[in-house]
């Protein structure tokens, strides 16, 4: 049994000797002490609940804020850097921006000298007018031709029918020219066989001299119808060689003319060839457009002009870089997670992004995961196909874009460290 600390002389001691710091009264038993150790203690486990309640409470919230999002300090403001260079050589003759400034898209960067490609455009349209015409004129040729070898077709072969027809008639003209001729030697037979009987009758007075001059005058005329039936025939003869010789001509004409579909040919493939001229010397100023256009080398994109190499007076190469435009309107975040973080992360959930640049928060999600770790697009990727195989946590790239209008201020810039809450829960 307990014994009390309290020895009979300090119970003794009046009420005025006591400290003056303690106005407690002490026990007067040993039954009040116990209800007091009791109560004490009761008290004290009290406490000590509350206080174990609390900071179970405490670090319950605490685990559920912990865990409910992933973060990492791997990670960095990604944007497009465009490279300018231009499309054709030349001198620089104006260099319109600086480092550092911000331009707008189509802007003016730096200019050449155009003089030489103005006159390749002035030569270029020249050829191509002198081109133009030519098609145009072959072009017209191509009816005015067909038309013509269509008539000539017609034409030769009207002939040849006609030429046809015409040693027909002189045919039949030589057969009648031929029965004049038999019948005048006939009619001449007969007039010389009278003139004899006429000469014998004379020669005996049985008839006049009268007689005998008409007997005389009808054999000579009868000799002379035969000598012109007999040119008559050698004419008709003529005839019908003249009018066989029209139809061999006729015929070959008729032949040249049924080539009309070849010349045909050949004109619509010259107005062919002449319009694909005209097309070849419309490429070529087109070009030479082109080419007088890029003299002037302009800003792809809005945004810094960075990393500025071209000065005035040196002499550009086709795609020798000039300098690089950052565009600032469309940033991301490019953030390194390990691949034991990507278990509970998904595409489109929100993100909080710290800036260590400015000290601000923005919004953002998830956008994508890259389709492979960061060490494999490293120069020389890991081979794991060894014996002395020690396992390394990956990092896997995570593309986070920021919500709209984040940056219309242009404080973010591609490069600058950022460290990215996923929010997972």
């Amino acid at each position: 049994m307990e014994q009390t600390t309290q020895s009979p002389t300090q119970e003794q001691k009046p009420e005025a000797d006591r400290p003056a710091s303690n106005t407690r009264p002490l026990p007067a038993t040993d039954e009040d002490f116990r209800r007091r150790s009791r109560t004490q203690s009761s008290g004290f486990r009290i406490a000590v609940v509350i206080a174990l309640i609390v900071l179970t409470v405490a670090g319950f919230f605490a685990y559920r804020y912990f865990s409910s999002y992933e973060s990492t300090d791997d990670a960095q403001i990604d944007g497009h850097v465009n490279s300018v260079s231009p499309r054709i050589s030349g001198h620089v003759v104006k260099l319109n921006v600086q480092d550092n400034q911000y331009v707008a898209a189509g802007t003016v960067l730096v200019e050449i000298d155009a003089a030489d490609y103005q006159l390749a455009y002035d030569r270029a349209k020249a050829d191509f007018e002198d081109a133009e015409a030519a098609a145009v004129a072959a072009g017209v040729n191509v009816p005015i031709t067909s038309i013509n070898t269509t008539s000539q077709v017609s034409s030769t072969e009207a002939d040849v029918s006609s030429a046809r027809a015409g040693i027909q008639v002189a045919k039949q003209q030589f057969e009648a020219a031929k029965a004049q001729l038999q019948q005048a030697e006939a009619n001449n037979l007969k007039a010389q066989n009278d003139l004899g009987r006429y000469k014998q009758l004379i020669e005996k007075q049985e008839i006049s001299q009268q007689q005998f001059d008409q007997a005389t005058t009808g054999a000579a005329a009868a000799a002379a119808a035969v000598a012109a039936a007999r040119a008559s025939a050698d004419a008709a003869q003529q005839q019908v060689t003249q009018a066989q010789g029209k139809l061999v001509q006729a015929q070959a004409n008729w032949s040249t003319a049924k080539t009309a579909p070849r010349q045909m040919q050949i004109i619509r493939a010259k107005a062919t060839s002449a319009l694909a001229e005209e097309q070849r010397k419309k490429a070529d100023l087109d070009q030479a457009a082109l080419n007088l256009q890029y003299t002037k080398i302009v800003a792809p994109v809005n945004g810094i002009v960075s990393n500025r190499t071209v000065e005035v007076g040196q002499n550009v190469a086709p795609g020798q870089e000039l300098m690089k435009i950052i565009n600032l309107d469309d940033i991301w975040i490019t953030a390194n997670y390990k691949e034991t973080q990507l278990r509970n992360m998904k595409i489109g959930q929100r993100v909080t992004i710290d800036v260590d640049a400015n000290g601000r928060s923005y919004n953002g999600k998830v956008d994508s995961v890259a389709g492979a770790s960061g060490a494999r697009f490293s120069l020389l990727p890991p081979e794991n196909a060894t014996g002395n195989y020690v396992k390394v946590v990956q990092r896997i790239p995570v593309k986070i874009v920021l919500d709209p209008g984040s940056n219309n201020d242009h404080q973010l810039r591609p490069g600058m460290s950022v460290t990215p809450k996923a929010w997972i829960r």
